[in-house]
């Protein structure tokens, strides 16, 4: 399901079906823009700034990594790669959210991540009473992720915490900067697994991630804050923490946080409005890359790619 072109490959070559990833080192070539554009991204072990290209230590490697990986979850990586290229990140958020959920939709009622399940197990997690920490001071609201013994995995009881602290945001135009934090070690390691599969009513999950989105009130936000709708991130910095702090207008990262993308390894794709948010900062190809290799990447890379806007001083 992987074709792999060169970039001096003449652009009527037919790479046949499925994903595409280009690699080469010649990217001033006559047929280079071609395939920069086309392709799901491109490797190279030359470091370069084309947001297009993902520079690794080896190509060859990196594709045998991929390729292994996408043959694991091909349904995952095929619908991964077909919403990355359906979507405009310049356009309203909501209809790429959408999209995306749409497609989630479509993942989670199908083998792959019912395979992933089998693998789980059953599967339960402690929760906390004040999963999201809400602070005023003055004109600004602060919004913290409570659950430090999970490293913030996102829960049901998290979602509906931070969404009431996105509603006061949103209410009360006296609030003139929202951020958003977790306590503990990381600012959120992902969705919580112990709650993935509780929702066996696709239809009515989808218009639960629609109708209440978090990244979606996050987005508002940032249309009247700009920067002062602020995500400062730490630690594990995963999945739908990730994609929702990619909402924030401004994003500033501690310099030990590791960000990535693991949800193909369930068989799913970013399902908190990552794959509107992430492009948005960073382009559709460097987010299939993160996506499709599962690779983290660090605050130093994250701030060169422009995921992050800047690192924090350590105290």
């Amino acid at each position: 399901m992987i074709s792999v072109v060169d970039l001096e490959t003449a652009p009527d070559a037919q790479p046949g079906d499925g994903l595409i990833i280009a690699t080469g080192a010649r990217f001033d070539g006559a047929h280079a823009e071609h395939w920069l554009e086309r392709a799901s991204f491109t490797l190279s072990e030359t470091e370069v700034a084309d947001r297009r290209v993902i520079t690794v230590g080896s190509v060859s490697q990196a594709l045998t990594d991929i390729a292994q990986r996408c043959r694991r979850r091909p349904h995952a990586a095929a619908i991964c790669d077909d919403v990355l290229r359906a979507i405009d990140p310049a356009a309203p958020a909501f209809a790429g959210v959408i999209t995306e959920s749409l497609a989630y939709s479509v993942l989670q009622a199908g083998p792959e991540f019912a395979d992933w399940l089998a693998e789980r197990g059953p599967a339960t997690a402690p929760e906390v009473s004040d999963p999201v920490l809400i602070d005023r001071d003055g004109d600004t609201l602060r919004l913290r992720l409570n659950r430090p013994q999970r490293h913030n995995a996102f829960s049901n009881a998290m979602r509906a915490g931070l969404l009431d602290g996105l509603a006061v945001a949103e209410a009360d135009t006296s609030i003139e900067e929202v951020v958003l934090s977790g306590a503990g070690r990381s600012f959120c390691s992902g969705g919580d697994l112990a709650d993935f599969g509780g929702f066996t009513d696709v239809p009515s999950a989808h218009l639960a991630r629609t109708r209440y989105s978090p990244a979606l009130a996050l987005d508002a936000l940032t249309a009247r804050l700009g920067a002062r709708c602020r995500a400062d991130i730490h630690g594990q910095v995963l999945g739908s923490g990730l994609e929702m702090a990619a909402f924030c207008g401004s994003v500033r990262a501690h310099p030990d946080a590791v960000l990535g993308l693991p949800e193909l390894n369930l068989g799913l794709i970013p399902g908190a409005g990552g794959t509107v948010s992430i492009p948005r900062r960073i382009g559709r190809w460097r987010t299939a890359y993160l996506i499709l290799s599962g690779r983290t990447i660090d605050a130093t890379t994250a701030l060169r790619w422009g995921l992050v806007d800047e690192i924090a001083t350590p105290r």
